[in-house]
């Protein structure tokens, strides 16, 4: 794929001015969102399932969160971890700004292993994963543990910056997201896909 094609799928689906101050907001605080071409898959995938109850690991300042509550259904809720409380509440001003309730999106700040334990098991129909890259093996099976049958887990950042597929880098971040491209591929309870959106967006569903 050309870099011209890729830009064109990335920003084929728009976004408002209620993203792009949270974009700003996220650049000025030095959180990464997510990229617009994800934003709209997360959206798509939302909507598709119909999710009602969606865990989010990286709040960042609102952006995952609003593409994820617009495609969720009218009385969703979205809860979301992060260790940053300072970027909990831009997130917060956020989706007030993009017209959600308070009780539409549930801020839980703490480190997402030790927040997650606390969530039900099976009551979630999406999780997103979108934080520390050592520990997506752990959110993998925080996420097991949370999903419905039929459920899906979504991790961004799964090319690394074009890092996991070149075999020479072996950092500890880029080993643990091939690693975990590697445990999901093999998982027999999974059904896997990886998009090239984005920095690589992996999805798989939970079987039933």
């Amino acid at each position: 794929m050309s870099t011209a094609s890729w830009v064109f799928a990335e920003t084929f689906v728009g976004e408002d001015e209620v993203l792009a101050t949270a974009r700003e907001r996220a650049r000025e605080v030095g959180v990464v969102p997510v990229h617009q071409g994800v934003g709209a898959a997360l959206r798509f995938v939302a909507a598709a399932m119909d999710a009602k109850a969606v865990v989010e690991i990286g709040t960042g300042t609102g952006v995952s969160g609003i593409w994820l509550l617009r495609g969720m259904r009218a009385d969703g809720v979205l809860t979301t971890v992060d260790v940053e409380a300072e970027h909990q509440r831009l997130a917060r001003q956020a989706f007030t700004a993009a017209g959600y309730p308070v009780n539409r999106a549930r801020t839980i700040p703490g480190a997402a292993l030790e927040v997650l334990p606390r969530l039900t098991d099976g009551a979630y129909d999406l999780v997103l994963c979108d934080g520390d890259k050592r520990e997506y093996g752990e959110y993998l099976t925080a996420a097991l543990r949370l999903l419905r049958p039929g459920g899906v887990v979504a991790f961004d950042n799964s090319l690394w910056h074009d890092r996991v597929a070149d075999a020479s880098v072996q950092d500890g971040e880029t080993v643990a997201v091939r690693d975990l491209l590697s445990t999901v591929a093999e998982h027999e309870d999974l059904l896997p896909v990886l998009l090239p959106v984005g920095d690589g967006l992996l999805l798989a569903q939970k079987r039933g």
